[in-house]
């Protein structure tokens, strides 16, 4: 063969390597680490796994090249079991991007794990603080909420309206410590004391001991710093041990729609709440929400929602930059603004932190509620840069490097 005809034979064959490799379809595997059996299996358990799933089957319908799939694990709160799921995920199975966590402890230990084997950590339902805090990686991505802006929220809101002085009841792990300080730090800051506090184990069935240790401090609010099950527990044994005959209310400070659900209108009326997504906000979350109840037959949370919402972007990020590569993936979606049934205009932080408004709500009365989950009226929204911790406050590192 002349060297005409082996210069061409080469260019030939590495074309048709490229055209081959354009072609081969991105595979990315999304790994749904959730509680699916405890606490928090209704906040966020199998309905992410869902949320997860319609949002593979949307993107997939509009970009076909990009062929992801979901697996999904219950982690029972417990961080062993959890980190046992995430390293056979990563390690044997091909997993791309964890999501959800659900409990703060798990996805604190799920942060070094992933950071190690430098893979993404989209976390959703995980609510301390500290995981865009002082815990922060450049491989973690916090999407809903944290503990100082759902205490910060509903906190001044509560001491705006008058209630000055609060007893703590909180769960006894690394959230519930979040959510605690956090809420402690926005009452006070905005005038209120603090007259006590009483902790309890997480999955309690009996909240006696430290209910009657609230009324008898006889502090105006009553702040509920857990969530899911416990905090079920705690708004229904506070209403048959007399909270409100004592003159006392309460406070939820991270309250699900789904907890609402559970509780009923009569027990949770009244409540003030901060949220990160409500299913009849507008047209574009009705639609979607919509579409999700008809395979839950259960409105989203917003952990729920956020996962749908922060798949969509992982997915895009990924067809646009053609790479599974996290480095790559990450920054891409830190460099797009987020406009979906979720929110609008938010953005990604260098310390993870996506930023987006919430909104303030009270829990409706039997009497306003029109038709099934009919559950808030929204008073207020709480633009991003108030509801989250600044970056002046912040202990990520991470922040001070991108500037």
């Amino acid at each position: 063969m002349s060297r005409l005809g082996t210069l061409l034979l080469g260019c030939s064959l590495a074309l048709s390597a490229f055209s081959v490799h354009a072609n081969t379809p991105l595979k990315p595997r999304i790994g749904i680490l959730t509680d699916m059996s405890g606490t928090y299996s209704d906040i966020s358990g199998k309905g992410s796994a869902v949320a997860a799933q319609m949002a593979v089957e949307d993107f997939a319908a509009q970009y076909p090249d990009v062929q992801a799939d979901v697996v999904s694990g219950d982690h029972q709160n417990k961080t062993d079991v959890g980190m046992s799921l995430a390293r056979d995920w990563i390690d044997n199975q091909g997993v791309d991007v964890i999501a959800e966590l659900t409990t703060s402890s798990v996805a604190l230990a799920a942060q070094r794990l992933t950071t190690d084997k430098d893979k993404l950590l989209l976390i959703t339902g995980a609510g301390s603080s500290d995981l865009t805090g002082k815990s922060c990686t450049p491989n973690t991505i916090a999407w809903v909420y944290d503990t100082f802006a759902t205490a910060n929220g509903t906190g001044r809101a509560v001491v705006k309206q008058g209630g000055k002085t609060w007893f703590m009841l909180t769960v006894d792990y690394a959230f519930g410590e979040a959510l605690e300080r956090d809420a402690v730090d926005a009452v006070t800051s905005a005038g209120g004391t603090i007259v006590g506090s009483a902790r309890h184990p997480l999955s309690t069935s009996d909240l006696s001991s430290q209910i009657f240790s609230a009324i008898a401090s006889k502090a105006q609010i009553i702040g509920l710093a857990h969530a899911g099950g416990d905090l079920i527990t705690a708004i229904k044994q506070a209403k048959e041990f007399g909270v409100a005959k004592a003159g006392q209310n309460l406070a939820a400070l991270l309250i699900y729609i789904s907890d609402v659900h559970a509780i009923g209108l009569d027990a949770a009326q009244g409540l003030y709440l901060t949220t990160g997504f409500y299913w009849d906000q507008n047209d574009e979350s009705r639609e979607w929400s919509k579409r999700f109840f008809e395979r839950t037959q259960r409105m989203p949370t917003m952990a729920q929602a956020g996962v749908y919402s922060g798949v969509m972007h992982y997915l895009k990020a990924v067809q646009e930059t053609g790479t599974k590569d996290t480095a790559t993936v990450r920054k891409k979606m830190g460099d797009t603004r987020i406009h979906d049934m979720f929110t609008k205009d938010g953005y990604i932080r260098a310390d993870g932190r996506m930023m987006h408004d919430l909104y303030l709500a009270q829990v409706k009365t039997p009497e306003e509620s029109k038709y099934p989950w009919d559950y808030y009226n929204i008073v207020g929204t709480i633009p991003a840069e108030d509801a989250f911790r600044s970056v002046e406050k912040s202990e990520c590192g991470l922040l001070a490097k991108a500037k």
